[in-house]
């Protein structure tokens, strides 16, 4: 499994600062990068709908959002803080293949979702401010696709420079779009006490959640912590995870202040008027100036809705090159995966725009939202999954309480989730002309996706890791030897890989040695990290691996035999033979299963190797 996004990886040194405050400030900068996705244009078009159809009653919704994110943030950076994997390569690692495809493909469709609502945003902001049609700013659009070439290429601090400096942007707008709209304080307060005014507002209410808590956003932040290199240390892992919730707590509180006072403007300048329809971007911008009594009042709108649409359009590039290379191992030019993304939101905006008008550009935006917050169910879960697990997270898991708190998190959008779906198809079955085709297609694929979000609920409760699975437990040898007087060899090596090989190759070096010989059982942890850091290595893997070779040495050894354990690091064709020559050994034992995960050790080019670089004789034992 390659680095997440090699191209800056580590590439920021937090080490060596003199000072705290220099310390905290080389850790500050990811959630930077993931806040921008929190204030997107898709946010704008639910807040604004909030708001004029429903005042300030759902500012308590955009609170819990933003503790919902906070949490599941911090999550996701820890996950790529310790076991320096984003949640799709983690994903990759522990589920199946199709299962993998399937989220894959969910998570595609999460970030056109979003790209949809940046390019309508930054398309609207366009048009608003220069008087472009709506047509040629979404293909203006494309060409942010080089922007974000220059950045990357310019380093990882230059873009989060760019990044920040964009959201000071928005922030300082809605200062002035707050000192202007002068709203009604003593509403604001009851407004973050919470309600649900109609069954219309739940419609508003996912989708404000689904624009807040973004599915791409945990698979981005997992990624960036891991641009930061620091001391890997349980000390060092510690600063590192201290920081960076510190960081993401003060990012995500900026992205809750835009989000509310967008929700603001819209309830104290629209609904305070009358106007509830108020849904469009557009028509938030047409009305800004006479409700408000001043020209500034939409530029600085339309200013900081491009400085939003342009940040969260790079950062969701990101997020698809990370997902596109954790789940598929496919690594492709990146203008080449913009440019693709970029396409797959452009068209159909361009198709319904010409189809419908650009009148339904802001149901288009909160549609893309409500898209968004039904895939977080399928990033949620084995996010907290993998944070949960001991032997992942190396001591670093998650208490009982926050796993508590996460599971409480996951129920409540799953479920919300679940009614909005229910309702949906409810209400086409019943306007429909011919249910029947629904019946066939519609119910059985929402079906078919409640049945994967319960396989990815349930799996790891029921069943073993991926890894767990691969490695056999030692206590089902069969360990039965031959009885003679004189045993040949005192000191024998067998090579031991955990899998129903190991039963032979140790029967085998029984039988040369019995209980007087000395064994040594070798075994090589084959990770890219440990052919990269040998021995300091400490991923999931090694630990396993390490834990499964103590069992073999103390299981061996209540049965009579006198067992030593040695874990190497890296190629077995260069670390077996080490081992082997440092030592006085008699003989090497070896035994094949004929898997083609066992490297092809015996069949390959590994045993040819092998044989000419030790001097004492090699016994290869067949299954």
């Amino acid at each position: 499994m390659g680095k997440s996004l090699e191209e800056v990886h580590q590439s920021v040194s937090t080490q060596n600062q003199k000072s705290v405050f220099k310390k905290i400030l080389a850790f500050f900068g990811p959630a930077y990068l993931v806040s921008v996705g929190y204030m997107d244009p898709g946010n704008w078009a639910t807040d604004i709908a909030g708001g004029s159809q429903f005042g300030y009653s759902l500012l308590w919704v955009l609170l819990m959002s933003n503790l919902m994110a906070l949490l599941l943030q911090s999550l996701s950076a820890r996950l790529g803080i310790v076991t320096q994997r984003d949640l799709a390569q983690a994903s990759r690692e522990t589920y199946s293949p199709v299962i993998n495809y399937i989220l894959y493909f969910l998570a595609e469709i999460a970030i056109a979702a979003c790209d949809l609502a940046e390019v309508l945003g930054m398309a609207i902001g366009i048009n608003l401010l220069f008087d472009i049609p709506l047509i040629e700013g979404v293909l203006i659009t494309v060409l942010d696709t080089f922007l974000l070439l220059f950045l990357i290429n310019k380093g990882i601090r230059k873009m989060e420079a760019f990044i920040i400096t964009l959201v000071v942007v928005i922030g300082i707008s809605f200062i002035f779009e707050m000192i202007f709209a002068q709203p009604e304080m003593d509403k604001v307060i009851l407004g973050l006490i919470p309600t649900m005014p109609t069954e219309a507002a739940l419609y508003i209410a996912i989708g404000i959640i689904g624009a807040t808590v973004m599915p791409h956003n945990l698979y981005l932040h997992s990624s960036l912590v891991q641009t930061r290199n620091f001391d890997r240390t349980t000390a060092g892992i510690k600063q590192a995870l201290k920081y960076n919730f510190i960081d993401s707590t003060i990012a995500l509180n900026l992205a809750f202040f835009v989000n509310a006072a967008i929700l603001i403007l819209a309830a104290a300048t629209f609904y305070r008027n009358g106007m509830f329809e108020v849904a469009e971007i557009q028509d938030a911008h047409q009305f800004l100036e006479p409700l408000l009594g001043t020209k500034w009042a939409p530029v600085l709108f339309a200013v900081a809705l491009i400085a939003a649409g342009q940040s969260s359009t790079v950062t969701g590039t990101l997020a698809g090159q990370i997902v596109m290379e954790g789940y598929l191992n496919l690594r492709i030019q990146p203008w080449v995966r913009r440019i693709i993304t970029r396409l797959i939101a452009i068209i159909p905006a361009v198709i319904v725009i010409l189809i419908y008008g650009e009148s339904v550009t802001g149901k288009l935006l909160i549609l893309s939202q409500v898209i968004l917050s039904l895939q977080l169910g399928f990033a949620i879960i084995p996010l907290i999954h993998f944070v949960s697990d001991k032997s992942k997270m190396k001591g670093f898991h998650i208490s009982k309480t926050t796993q508590i708190a996460a599971w409480i998190i996951a129920s409540i959008i799953v479920s919300l989730n679940a009614k909005l779906v229910y309702n949906e198809i409810d209400g086409w079955l019943e306007t429909s002309e011919n249910p029947i085709v629904l019946w066939f297609t519609v119910v059985p694929l929402a079906f078919g996706f409640l049945g994967l979000l319960l396989y990815i609920v349930f799996k790891p409760f029921i069943t073993k890791s991926k890894i767990a699975i691969q490695n056999h437990s030692p206590h089902h040898l069969k360990l039965h030897f031959s009885e003679v007087e004189n045993y040949a060899k005192k000191n024998i090596a067998v090579s031991v890989d955990f899998s129903s090989a190991d039963e032979i190759a140790l029967n085998s070096a029984f039988e040369l040695g019995g209980k007087e010989a000395n064994y040594t059982l070798i075994h090589v942890v084959e990770t890219v990290g440990a052919m990269v850091y040998g021995e300091n290595i400490d991923d999931h893997e090694t630990i396993v691996d390490e834990k499964l070779l103590k069992e073999y040495q103390e299981m061996l050894s209540q049965k009579g035999f006198k067992v030593e354990v040695q874990l190497g690091f890296g190629k077995p064709n260069k670390v077996i033979p080490k081992i082997v020559n440092a030592a006085e050994f008699d003989i090497l034992v070896m035994g094949t299963h004929g898997h083609t995960g066992f490297k092809d050790l015996i069949f390959g080019t590994t045993v040819d190797d092998l044989r000419h670089k030790i001097s004492i004789p090699l016994l290869i034992v067949k299954k």
